[in-house]
């Protein structure tokens, strides 16, 4: 198809195209706009958007009256197998039995037949005439069949509100975003849909397939595929961003560690492979020369289990401490604990403060602060050709340091500058100190500003 002047590309279920495709899908012109729908994006479309390549926006509220898929791992189980098919007929639905091998999907019929006397079956695959196969799913939405024994072809496109039951063979054989889809495929409705993944014993199969199933188990709720992709990426890493491979090795590093490094090889390319590509956007003043400060404290800071009792909210609380961004975001936080689990205790107080440390001590150029033995030592940026020597924050520090030689020193060990506080015996009082910097920089900057 030759377009006069394509403007936009719209790709639905964009799991289905690799790599090879859509690079040649991006060959019908050198620049448009395009917009790729999915419930389950492939591992390296989703870090592109993770990485801030690519726009991501995800769709949150269900259907009204939709609820979530009961989904179970089950082994060849014919008396499961029965009674899940005769409990969804006797309330008036129907079934598909997934079993993705055509040489012997009528034998699988066959038992299905012996298992529920009485039940008509149907069996569907993509080798058949197009006009049968269109012929057996239209009678099926209409009701003539109970039973849909098929291959992946009902994975995208079928909607059939009746049926409310899913039986996938050989589960541990399909990727993550295949069980996703097909389970889609169910729980159309305003009824409750279940879905069963025949598999072997967990413990015998392979270290990916294990995890895959217990991730379609675990994330059953409404809305759930952003979780399985980021499960997806974490079990199959998310290859090489710019070539065909799709393979890596986050599964080992951990997500969380593998963004960090790539987020910090992008900035090294920024500051000096591309630095005559960002000159106009910012000065070296306005760049940020640490990502995030490393706390390292024999000081007691936690959420006691006194104050809140289960394990799993406690964990919950510090991944979201961890992510908040600014000091609006931190009284926000602040607030809700007060009013989910009453006034905060010393140490969360504490607790609290030190991410407004962390905060701070990032802004001066400390990539780690250790506070041990009522001494506070922060680590500047270990580049020593960083720019961020050149800068007038580090101008500020060392002013404040000729300023104030009581209690500050500075020295170097193992190629490393670092700022030594004397008397440090908390959380607050290494906050302090550091404000003593920041308020001075913030001071001198206004001036600058007014001059």
């Amino acid at each position: 198809v030759k377009f006069h002047d394509l403007g936009l590309m719209i790709i639905d279920e964009e799991q289905k195209f690799g790599v090879g495709v859509k690079d040649k899908l991006k060959l019908f012109k050198a620049s448009v706009d395009t917009l790729t729908l999915t419930a389950t994006p492939i591992p390296r479309t989703l870090q592109f958007s993770l990485m801030g390549a690519r726009d991501l926006s995800i769709i949150n509220t269900p259907p009204p009256n939709r609820q979530p898929v009961d989904t179970e791992i089950i082994g060849l189980n014919e008396e499961i197998i029965r009674d899940s098919i005769s409990y969804e007929i006797q309330r008036g639905g129907q079934v598909y039995f997934v079993h993705n091998r055509v040489q012997n999907i009528h034998e699988v019929a066959g038992m299905i037949q012996r298992l529920c006397p009485g039940v008509r079956i149907a069996v569907g695959h993509g080798q058949m005439d197009g006009k049968k196969l269109e012929e057996l799913m239209v009678a099926f939405m209409d009701g003539q069949y109970d039973v849909l024994v098929a291959t992946t072809i009902i994975e995208s496109g079928i909607d059939v509100p009746n049926a409310n039951t899913i039986i996938i063979n050989q589960a541990q054989n399909f990727g993550l975003s295949d069980l996703h889809q097909m389970r889609g495929r169910v729980g159309r409705s305003n009824r409750k849909a279940f879905c069963y993944l025949i598999a072997p014993p967990l413990h015998l199969l392979p270290n990916d397939s294990r995890k895959r199933l217990e991730a379609v188990a675990q994330f059953s709720d409404l809305g759930s595929g952003f979780n399985i992709s980021m499960r997806d990426l974490d079990i199959r890493g998310a290859g090489n961003l710019l070539g065909g491979e799709q393979s890596g090795f986050i599964s080992d590093i951990g997500f969380e560690m593998y963004q960090k490094i790539l987020n910090e090889a992008l900035q090294e390319l920024r500051e000096e492979e591309f630095k005559d590509l960002y000159t106009e956007d910012a000065s070296v003043d306005d760049m940020e020369f640490v990502q995030d400060c490393i706390l390292e404290t024999d000081l007691e800071l936690l959420i006691p289990d006194t104050y809140v009792n289960q394990v799993a909210e406690r964990l919950m609380l510090y991944q979201d401490l961890d992510n908040t961004k600014n000091p609006e975001e931190l009284e926000i936080y602040k607030d809700g604990l007060v009013d989910r689990f009453g006034e905060l205790p010393e140490v969360v107080q504490e607790l609290i403060k030190s991410i407004e440390l962390r905060w701070m001590a990032k802004s001066l150029g400390f990539e780690k602060l250790v506070i041990k033995s009522g001494k506070m030592i922060g680590y500047f940026v270990a580049k020593q050709t960083s720019p961020f020597y050149q800068s007038s924050i580090f101008t500020q520090v060392l002013t404040f340091i000729q300023t104030n030689p009581a209690g500050v020193k500075m020295n170097e060990r193992n190629e490393k500058l670092r700022l030594i506080f004397e008397r440090v015996d908390g959380i607050s009082a290494a906050l302090r100190n550091l404000n003593r910097i920041g308020v001075q920089l913030k001071t001198e900057k206004t001036i600058s500003d007014e001059l």
